[in-house]
């Protein structure tokens, strides 16, 4: 019989642009191709969280209608990421009696003991994201990876649980669910964004994920092949776009052309440098002195980078992660970074890129995309969507947009949102 082929969708939903990526894939083994994207800019939203549901909405709607219109696909699910310094991760323990001496552990004896890691005090406002078990121990025996088909009476898990804000949660599904987008997964950024571009041999020998986005930037630490710890710092790249422009007395848009067109965080590595950076701007050009720029810059990444070692220090890894650092998102492109993270962190650094797909992706060969792969490829683990020959049109889609809570005068606004 032929395969059934299948497509996954990936939405992340930043501070600053909403991307999508649609993956479609032939057999039960097959590699993703990267078949349609989209990308909007998100006005609805402040340092990883919905402040306004209705321009937050919007940009999702306009993103996914560009990956629909280039897929030929109607997505109506997708995995989504969550972004914000309300993200907490913690160790939590689950402890479980499993039976007789002769009990093998099973697939139902690993769930009931992660979920047993899940009963830890929690304020009335927190929700479990996810569950991560790091090791397992049977009988006083420690570092078990994976005890299924072992015999034993007690089984204990060490497990690193990470918890958001309930209200934050809530406005980001509905914020996806007045699209008529329904999220089958939340997943942490920086977890996504390591999903796309650190490898199995990283996560084993230890590993540091850095994700720097808008406003934010996501870590992720990895070692023998688990989750050790993960933080939301709330600094991205636009903190270095408003420090240029104060610093240097010029426009947002301006600020932002010179740090990306002359922006450096590491100036040694500067080739044919100038005492001045030239930007034309509406036939008008606007020059800078190049180490004002420099200081600025680096400024602000001093500080972020020793918030990045403070997260280190707290768990016993700053400068011990031999797998170095993975650099992601769009605020690693500037010109010089691998060398200041190597520098700041004493570890090697490289910029993360995922090479392993292929139709339109080129489109998303960009840092500032990998946290979108990275979901998408954890779409497609949960069990994709299948491709079903009777696409439905847009104009076929369930009933509207409910917005009773959001009032009347909010209808003429979301009435546009595919409905």
């Amino acid at each position: 019989m032929q395969e059934v082929s299948r497509y996954a969708v990936g939405l992340d939903i930043g501070t600053t642009k909403v991307r999508c990526v649609v993956g479609h894939v032939d057999g039960p083994q097959g590699t993703p191709t990267i078949i349609g994207v989209g990308e909007c800019i998100n006005s609805g939203m402040r340092k990883g969280t919905v402040v306004n549901l209705v321009n937050a909405a919007s940009a999702i709607d306009k993103a996914l209608e560009s990956a629909e219109r280039m897929s030929g696909h109607d997505i109506h699910d997708a995995t989504v990421s969550i972004n914000g310094s309300h993200i907490v991760g913690m160790s939590s323990k689950g402890v479980i009696a499993v039976g007789s001496a002769s009990h093998e552990i099973s697939d139902e004896d690993l769930h009931r003991v992660e979920e047993a890691a899940t009963v830890v005090q929690l304020p009335a406002n927190r929700e479990i994201l996810e569950v991560t078990p790091r090791s397992y121990e049977l009988d006083g025996q420690d570092n078990i990876k994976d005890p299924i088909g072992m015999t034993g009476v007690r089984l204990e898990v060490d497990a690193h649980v990470i918890t958001a804000l309930g209200p934050h949660l809530k406005n980001l599904v509905k914020s996806c669910e007045m699209t008529e987008t329904n999220p089958r997964n939340t997943i942490v950024a920086g977890l996504a964004a390591a999903r796309a571009v650190v490898s199995d041999q990283q996560t084993e020998n230890g590993v540091l994920l850095v994700d720097i986005g808008g406003t934010t930037t996501n870590i992720a630490v990895y070692e023998e092949g688990d989750l050790q710890h993960v933080a939301v710092l709330p600094i991205g790249g636009v903190n270095i776009t408003n420090d240029l422009a104060i610093g240097l007395k010029t426009d947002l848009d301006i600020a932002e052309q010179v740090k990306l067109e002359h922006g450096s965080a590491w100036p040694s590595a500067r080739k044919n440098a100038q005492n001045t950076v030239s930007i034309k701007v509406d036939k008008k050009m606007h020059d800078f002195d190049t180490d004002d720029v420099d200081m600025i810059i680096e400024a602000r990444l001093d500080e972020l980078f020793e918030l990045i070692t403070k997260e280190l220090k707290s768990i016993g890894r700053a400068a011990k992660l031999p797998g170095g650092i993975v650099l992601s998102g769009g605020g690693v492109q500037m010109h010089g970074m691998t060398e200041y993270a190597k520098e700041a962190l004493q570890l090697s650094a490289r910029i993360g890129k995922s090479d392993e797909f292929s139709g339109v992706a080129d489109k998303a060969k960009n840092p500032a995309w990998n946290t979108a792969l990275g979901l998408m490829l954890i779409d497609l683990e949960g069990g994709s969507h299948p491709d079903r020959a009777d696409k439905k049109s847009k104009e076929s889609k369930s009933s509207p947009i409910n917005i009773g809570a959001i009032g009347k005068t909010l209808s003429g606004v979301i009435g546009k949102f595919r409905s």
